[in-house]
C-alpha cells in the first residue's frame, strides 16, 4: 500500500488483480442482465454462430487474437464465427485460424473501407479467391462511411453509397460479385435512408442475403426497421452497444415483438481491449433476453439459425 496525502494507492500482486477484473467483470455483467430467475439457468452456446468478431492483429487495441477468440468459441461450443477488421479482409487469417483450431467454422470478410480501396470491388473479388475459400461476407464502408463521417462532426475524407439519393455506380460490380458467389452483403454504417435504397438496388443485381449492420446504432425509426425486414433483410442487433450504455435491452425487445425475431440476428461485436469476451458477452445477451421475456425458441433463431441462413450452412 503507497500512501500520498489523502490518496491511497493499494498495488496488487498480477494474480490479485485479474481476481479484481474478473469480480468487476462479473459484476458489470449482473447490473445488464438483471435479476429474474432466467439468471440462475445455465446457457449454452452450443451450435451459435457470432457474426461479428473482433480480434487481433489490428491497428485498434483488441483483447484476443484470432487464434484465441478461435479456441474460446471451440471450449464454448459455438459453430462458427466471422471475424471482422475495418482495415484488412480477415478471409486470410480466418482460413489460417481454421487449421489450427478443429470443430468451429471461421469466416472471413472484407469491410470496403478506404484501406482496402473503398467501393473497391477487386478487394471483394479476391475475398473470395483466397486460398481456404473462408471469405464470406461484404461490409460497406464503416468507420468511413459517409454517414458516419458527418454523424460524428467530422471533416475527413469519407466513402460514399449513395449520391443525391441513387446507388453510386462503383456498387454495380461488387453486388454483382456479391451474388454471383452467394456472399452476404452487410450494410455496413450507412444511413437507414441509404439502407431503404441499396436493399432493392442490390436485389436487382442478385444480391439473396443482406445484413442489416447493428440497426439501432444507426438511428432507425421503426417504420424504416419495418421496411427493412419487409424488404427481406435481417436485422443485428449487438451486445456491445448494449454494454457501453448505447442500446437497452428493451428497446430490442420491444422491436423484436413487433417486428418478429425472424427479422434479427443477434451479435456479439466485441473484442475491444475493455469488453467482456465474446462468450461472456454472448452468455449475459442470452440471460438478458430472457430475463425480459423473450422465449428460447426466439432466441435460437436469432442467435443459431438466422445466421446460419445467411451463411448458407446446413441447418
Amino acid at each position: 500500500m503507497i500512501r500520498s496525502g489523502r490518496e491511497v494507492l493499494i498495488v496488487l500482486m498480477p494474480s490479485i488483480q485479474t481476481q479484481v477484473r474478473g469480480a468487476v467483470l462479473a459484476l458489470a455483467l449482473a447490473a445488464f442482465v438483471g435479476g429474474g430467475a432466467a439468471q440462475d439457468r445455465a446457457v449454452s452456446l452450443v451450435g451459435v454462430i457470432d457474426f461479428h468478431v473482433h480480434s487481433g492483429p489490428d491497428s485498434r487495441p483488441r483483447s484476443v487474437t484470432d487464434l484465441e477468440v478461435a479456441r474460446m468459441a471451440q471450449r464454448a461450443g459455438l459453430r462458427g464465427i466471422v471475424l471482422k477488421n475495418h482495415f484488412t479482409m480477415t478471409a486470410d487469417r480466418a482460413a489460417l485460424a481454421m487449421a489450427q483450431v478443429d470443430g468451429v467454422e471461421i469466416f472471413g470478410a472484407v469491410v470496403l473501407n478506404r484501406a482496402v480501396g473503398g467501393l473497391n470491388a477487386e478487394a471483394v473479388r479476391q475475398t473470395v479467391q483466397f486460398d481456404g475459400g473462408r471469405g464470406r461476407v461484404v461490409w460497406l464502408p464503416t468507420f468511413d462511411a459517409e454517414y458516419y463521417v458527418t454523424a460524428q462532426g467530422e471533416s475527413g475524407p469519407f466513402v460514399s453509397v449513395t449520391h443525391e439519393g441513387v446507388p453510386v455506380p462503383e456498387l454495380a460490380e461488387i453486388f454483382a460479385l456479391v451474388a454471383e458467389h452467394d456472399l452476404v452483403l452487410a450494410m455496413g454504417h450507412s444511413s437507414p435512408e441509404e439502407v431503404l435504397v441499396l436493399i432493392p438496388e442490390a436485389r436487382r443485381h442478385g444480391v439473396e442475403q443482406i445484413l442489416v449492420t447493428h440497426v439501432f446504432s444507426q438511428r432507425p425509426s421503426r417504420a424504416q426497421m419495418q421496411q427493412m425486414a419487409d424488404a427481406g433483410a435481417i436485422l443485428e442487433i449487438d451486445w456491445y452497444a448494449v454494454y457501453l450504455g448505447n442500446q437497452t435491452v428493451a428497446a430490442y425487445v420491444s422491436a423484436i415483438q413487433e417486428i418478429g425475431a425472424e427479422h434479427f440476428l443477434m451479435s456479439s461485436d466485441l473484442g475491444q481491449a475493455t469488453s467482456p469476451s465474446h462468450v461472456d458477452g454472448l452468455r449475459a445477451y442470452v440471460t438478458a433476453f430472457r430475463n425480459a421475456g423473450l422465449t428460447d425458441e426466439q432466441i435460437d433463431l436469432m442467435l443459431r439459425r438466422n445466421p446460419v441462413r445467411l451463411l448458407g450452412l446446413e441447418p
